[in-house]
């Protein structure tokens, strides 16, 4: 899908309602200025990470003139890929993001964002996680470390239990319905879709089914160096993605509505749903640290990852701005 011109897009549209989307700017009138005009955040097709999408004003509300949108596909959206794409900020899976920090990268978690984007699916004959034993899944660089942590929550050993089969974000729901995998973690727009066409069913719905409903898949991450140079802007920054976030959860209807408008999906009625589903609405209330935690030790459970939740968190996460903006923007 050609994606238009973030620039034209943006300039040429207004957020319904924009006052009571950029909110009161009293409370950071008197900030020092961003020490850097400049931020480089990810553009994609996974409509879960709209908040990235449709922040561009307010950004500039906070003072960025430069804003550059790198196109990302799934596959390049992890943290491993940040350096080399030149990102500053991204919006990540949180244990493909735990197994980057234990093998030491050069990025941090700043925020959970949301709850709930994601569904295992799998065919009639497998009724629950335990039933992947011995099954063939969808793995990759982003799926394989969420399913892994549920395989190793139920006691099942990844490496040993599962046979895993890589492939792109695209092959691997077309592997599914060819029923050449026994399950994969569908990202939407697939859990729509699948459900549209009535394919296979969800084993595991990360939006209702605890442990997984109770903690972030997805996180706000920043490059370590930007952070250190530009401790302003990073607030800044993260306040105007805690908005936008906001907007997800307040006016679905207009964020889906921007997203096909923008190129970013096709199908409104998809984007509509998944904005409805997920929780867009848990950054002040959920605990991010506590979700980098329980996935750690879910992936420590997996043989994956061999740093200690303690040692994760102290080497891959900085609270200070989250717990600043959650006293400023109250919900």
């Amino acid at each position: 899908m050609q994606l238009y011109d973030r620039r034209e897009f943006l300039a040429s549209a207004s957020l319904a309602g924009a006052a009571s989307f950029l909110g009161r700017r009293e409370c950071f009138a008197q900030e020092a200025p961003p020490e850097t005009t400049t931020v480089r955040i990810p553009t994609g097709t996974l409509i879960c990470n709209a908040p990235t999408y449709i922040a561009d004003e307010l950004l500039r509300a906070e003072g960025f003139t430069d804003i550059q949108h790198v196109p990302l596909t799934p596959e390049r959206a992890g943290p491993e890929f940040m350096e080399r794409t030149g990102l500053d900020f991204a919006m990540v899976y949180t244990p493909p993001m735990v197994t980057a920090i234990d093998t030491g990268a050069a990025a941090t978690v700043l925020a959970g964002v949301h709850v709930g984007c994601n569904s295992l699916f799998a065919h009639e004959d497998i009724r629950s996680i335990r039933d992947l034993k011995g099954k063939k899944v969808g793995g990759g660089l982003v799926r394989q470390p969420l399913i892994a942590s549920m395989a190793a929550y139920v006691g099942l050993d990844p490496a040993k239990d599962i046979e895993w089969v890589s492939s792109s974000f695209a092959t691997a729901k077309e592997l599914f319905v060819e029923r050449k995998i026994d399950a994969f973690l569908a990202l939407p727009p697939d859990p729509q879709d699948l459900r549209a066409r009535k394919i296979g069913h969800v084993i595991v719905d990360s939006a209702l089914d605890r442990p997984w409903s109770q903690h972030f898949c997805c996180v706000l991450i920043a490059t370590k160096e930007f952070v250190r140079k530009h401790p302003v802007a990073t607030k800044r920054v993260l306040r105007a993605i805690l908005k936008a976030t906001d907007f997800c959860a307040s006016n679905p209807a207009a964020v889906a509505r921007r997203l096909v408008d923008g190129g970013f999906t096709e199908n409104y009625d998809y984007a509509l749903q998944t904005l409805k589903e997920v929780w867009y609405n848990k950054w002040r209330e959920y605990d991010a640290e506590d979700s980098v935690r329980f996935y750690s030790l879910r992936l420590r459970e997996a043989g994956m990852i061999k740093s200690a939740p303690a040692k994760i968190i102290a080497d891959g996460t900085d609270w200070r701005f989250l717990n600043e903006l959650k006293r400023e923007l109250k919900g």
